[in-house]
């Protein structure tokens, strides 16, 4: 059965970003405006991304932001989107999620990636190495236990973290977490808002490849999109150009704070570098409230989607607050 638009969850993507003129400092309070503006519209979830030596992303240390932005909502599901696995060991990733569960029960979500989430040298200077991305599946597999039940016969325990039980999900953005999250029978997110083009191969796999467990009798999959709403399809359109900038530093390897507004790419961007970000950044929609609409019902049609988690890349945060309050008639309100 296909699923309507307006019988699914929608959740939030922050990357925490820090905009021109502004510092990390400011970007949480940006966070936690949204949290608290997103519960208030329905929204399901808010969750964090832990990247490296970025200088337009403040969410590194993941974890304290899930702490302070759970601390200043009420009952919006917080969580990772996600955790870096091979940068750190499973024990203590139980032991900061089950601290996270115990502090905000039934409130915290574990999503778990695969990547490093940086460059080779920050890898390293995060003292991990690259073997540790083949280890994924058996790190998986150890985290997952240690959230477990109690049992008495194992060794080593998370304290915290033993019986919290974590929502644990596996994101990706190829086939590989697909399957494994279908294998071991976890929830699935796919990062088709900066990586399209296996969206619907993984989708497919994850769906025919599904193992009941524990956590999950059915599988239950996720894509993130990015969503630029504003009053009129222009205004849409120019807040949109900040987006772009960004997209073209990740494309050209020259990252910097999240621009402002300008009247046009023309003159920023070459032809290159505009099909690059276009191609990257496929599943964004971006318009007036009808426009969005007619988009996203689309996308769930071509789909099928359990939930839909939406990155708005928009410099001013009172028009970023605005684009998810024009989505509030779009979707199920989980209050």
């Amino acid at each position: 059965m296909t699923a309507k638009l307006t019988d699914i969850p929608f959740s939030v993507l922050d990357l925490a970003p820090i905009v021109q003129g502004g510092n990390a400092a400011d970007s949480f309070k940006r966070s936690v405006a949204l949290a608290r503006h997103v519960e208030q519209l329905g929204f399901k979830r808010v969750w964090y991304a832990e990247h490296h030596n970025m200088e337009n992303i403040a969410s590194s240390a993941t974890v304290l932001l899930i702490s302070h932005v759970a601390e200043h909502t009420e009952h919006i599901r917080v969580g990772s989107g996600g955790i870096m696995l091979p940068n750190h060991a499973p024990l203590v990733v139980a032991e900061q999620f089950g601290t996270l569960e115990s502090l905000f029960p039934d409130r915290i979500d574990l999503g778990l990636g695969r990547a490093p989430g940086t460059d080779q040298l920050t890898s390293m200077a995060l003292r991990r190495y690259h073997h540790s991305v083949d280890q994924f599946p058996g790190d998986v597999a150890e985290l997952r236990g240690y959230l477990a039940a109690a049992d008495g016969n194992t060794p080593v325990k998370a304290v915290p973290g033993i019986g919290t039980q974590v929502p644990i999900w596996l994101l990706g953005s190829s086939t590989f977490s697909a399957q494994l999250a279908a294998r071991m029978g976890l929830p699935f997110a796919f990062a088709s808002h900066f990586a399209p083009t296996y969206l619907h191969e993984a989708l497919r796999l994850y769906r025919e490849q599904f193992r009941p467990s524990i956590q999950l009798d059915a599988p239950y999959a996720m894509a993130c999109i990015n969503v630029i709403a504003a009053d009129t399809d222009s205004e849409a359109d120019r807040l949109a150009t900040s987006f772009y900038q960004m997209a073209r530093g990740i494309v050209t390897n020259a990252r910097q704070p999240l621009p402002p507004p300008v009247d046009s790419m023309d003159g920023i961007w070459d032809d290159m570098e505009k099909a690059a970000v276009l191609q990257m950044m496929r599943y964004s929609f971006i318009g007036s409230p009808g426009t969005v609409r007619a988009g996203l019902e689309a996308f769930v049609e071509q789909t099928n989607v359990d939930e839909i988690m939406v990155g708005s890349h928009i410099y001013d945060n009172s028009a970023r607050l605005h684009s998810y309050s024009l989505l509030k008639p779009f979707f199920k309100s989980c209050h």
